[in-house]
């Protein structure tokens, strides 16, 4: 069974041409750095070569692994989703039980994570215990690190 990628348009968008660019345009760099290298003669000395000939593997790694993401991507119009529950594009403002202290998460999907601004990935730990929840519930989330005890403080949708 494939494995749904949810993700907005904006996000498909932007893992879109983040692709295009590893394609069209730093593949043929690295493609001629492998071919003027080669022309320098004895490969098996060649540390240019070989180094060109890594950078190309790796390159292409990341090519695939943006392909399979596209590949399953499942655009979520967030306007069809419920409004009252934690789901995919909700702004989510959780006290933690433990500290006291409270913290934001946007739910988002691949192509919009950023760490750093609280939007993490909805196939994360922390966003698959906090799905289906709402305002005032308790939870309990098993992640790598522990057990995190949030309640639910509010929920906020981005138009």
């Amino acid at each position: 069974m494939i494995e749904r990628n949810p993700m907005t348009r904006g996000g498909y968008d932007k893992l879109k041409a983040e692709l295009y660019d590893l394609e069209n345009e730093q593949m043929p760099v690295i493609e001629q750095r492998i071919a003027t290298a080669r022309a320098e003669g004895d490969l098996s000395e060649n540390a240019e070569y070989h180094g060109a000939r890594e950078s190309q593997g790796l390159l292409q790694a990341k090519i695939n692994m943006l392909r399979d993401k596209l590949s399953r991507a499942d655009i979520v119009d967030v306007s069809t989703l419920p409004k009252d529950q934690v789901v995919f594009g909700v702004t989510v403002k959780v006290k933690d039980l433990d500290f006291g202290d409270t913290e934001e998460f946007t739910l988002v999907g691949s192509g919009d994570e950023d760490y750093d601004e609280g939007k993490i990935l909805i196939t994360s730990p922390l966003a698959q215990g906090l799905l289906g929840k709402k305002k005032g519930d308790k939870v309990e989330i098993e992640v790598p690190a522990g057990t995190n005890r949030f309640e639910i403080l509010d929920l906020r949708f981005e138009e």
